[in-house]
């Protein structure tokens, strides 16, 4: 039997038990993980253990109430950034598939107009020159949207060589010529030509006036030519010129060609 002092020893010791971990004495074992057969363990080892954990909780800091609070509105946020993050990735993946496509078609356009171009570059080099042969090549890179184009030409009596190594002359009729194939393949309503046949022989400027009377008559399309070559002015419909009858005063003076032509057939 134990002595009132020892009983109420007990019962504080109870109560205490009670109070810090909310099990009975007798559970005080399982709480430890200490099997039922294993007596108890050191007191002095206990006790050096207890004072180690006491340290160690005092050295997390005061305990945060709203820890859980702001754990679920972390993971909240947390599935909306990957939700978010999800989207975004299939946007992504989206415009990928919208770029390669588009660049697909576009490699397919520009190879097709590329040939096209070529083709008429090729006849009407011919035309200009009265013979010889010349053809574009992409070079540098496979890719067309970021190769370079060499101009290869190849005059009556020449070698096929790059378009640097022409004469001034040549040079013009192969520009015109590239000129003419470019706007063959997307014909426009007008088309300026200022001054095309400045380096050009009497023999080139006549070839010269006669593709553009084709084109003209095939496309529809009205030339303006800017010349002062007398061959030029007369193989076109109408004549504008710009004289100077008194010292700084300008006037515009025209002539229909085609008009003058047609009355001197009837006369």
């Amino acid at each position: 039997m134990l002595n009132d002092g020892a009983a109420e020893t007990l019962k504080l010791l109870v109560r205490e038990i009670r109070e810090r971990l909310d099990v009975a004495p007798a559970e005080l074992g399982a709480l430890a993980g200490m099997a039922a057969e294993e007596g108890p363990a050191d007191p002095a080892a206990t006790e050096a253990r207890l004072e180690r954990l006491i340290r160690e909780r005092d050295g997390m800091g005061p305990v945060n109430l709203m820890a859980e609070r702001e754990a679920a509105e972390i993971e909240a946020r947390l599935t909306t950034l990957q939700h978010e993050r999800a989207e975004l990735a299939e946007a992504i993946a989206r415009l990928r598939r919208g770029i390669s496509t588009l660049n697909q078609e576009v490699r397919r356009r520009l190879t097709a107009a590329f040939e096209q171009v070529n083709g008429h570059f090729a006849r009407l080099f011919n035309q200009l020159f009265g013979g010889g042969r010349a053809h574009l090549a992409l070079v540098d890179n496979e890719d067309p949207m970021a190769a370079g184009l060499e101009i290869m030409a190849s005059p009556p009596g020449k070698r096929l060589q790059a378009l640097s190594l022409l004469s001034g002359g040549e040079q013009a009729l192969t520009a015109l010529a590239l000129l003419f194939a470019m706007f063959l393949t997307n014909p426009a309503p007008v088309c300026v030509l200022d001054e095309v046949d400045a380096p050009l022989d009497d023999a080139n400027i006549d070839r010269f006036c006669n593709l553009v009377g084709e084109i003209a008559d095939t496309t529809g399309t009205r030339f303006l030519v800017v010349t002062h070559h007398r061959i030029t002015m007369a193989r076109v419909d109408r004549l504008f010129g710009v004289t100077m009858a008194e010292r700084g005063v300008s006037q515009l003076v025209s002539v229909d060609l085609a008009r003058a032509a047609r009355l001197r057939q009837t006369a």
